[in-house]
């Protein structure tokens, strides 16, 4: 299923005494966060007027109209920016939303369902796949093309080659299981 909006960023916290904002920011140069069109909530019914301006320790700086005080950013934490996905340019492709990936069938090389990916998560080091078994087991998997050689989109499910480290893990998992 397609999303008609997509998350693109985050309020974090407060930068300051006069409103400002840290955002994190989604987009694959966090700069672009306001360049594609205008923020809204996920229902689109709250329009986010957002100025940037800077970056501190990897989070955007950026002032909000009507926010003027630190308490007030800080009342807006966990806010989350959406953009129409019709604003966004289409992604190459090697590339994906990783709104595509969510709900897709995770599937082993032979075809034997392993689950369905939950999240995508990029903790510094790459982006990661939550799986969720139907057992309600959770595995992360690196979303690399070594990992991950397979992504049919039309289909809605991915292929995905265990590293040994994880199988090991899982091996030993079920061991003690039994």
């Amino acid at each position: 299923m397609v999303e008609s909006k997509l998350i693109v960023g985050v309020v974090t916290g407060a930068h300051g005494v006069r409103g400002q904002l840290r955002v994190k920011s989604f987009t694959a140069d966090p700069a672009d966060l306001t360049a594609y069109g205008p923020l809204t909530d996920q229902t689109g019914d709250t329009v986010y007027k957002l100025t940037l301006k800077g970056e501190v320790k990897g989070q955007l700086i950026a002032s909000l109209t009507g926010c003027t005080d630190r308490n007030a950013a800080e009342a807006l934490r966990g806010t989350e920016f959406y953009l129409d996905r019709a604003l966004l340019p289409e992604a190459d492709e090697a590339e994906f939303y990783h709104a595509d990936l969510i709900g897709m069938a995770a599937m082993d090389g032979a075809g034997t369902h392993m689950g369905t990916v939950r999240a995508v998560f990029d903790f510094g080091s790459g982006d990661m796949l939550e799986v969720v078994g139907a057992d309600g087991s959770v595995v992360l998997y690196p979303f690399t093309e070594a990992v991950v050689p397979e992504i049919d989109l039309d289909a809605g499910r991915l292929t995905i080659l265990p590293p040994a480290e994880v199988e090991a893990t899982r091996d030993e998992e079920e061991g003690e299981e039994a």
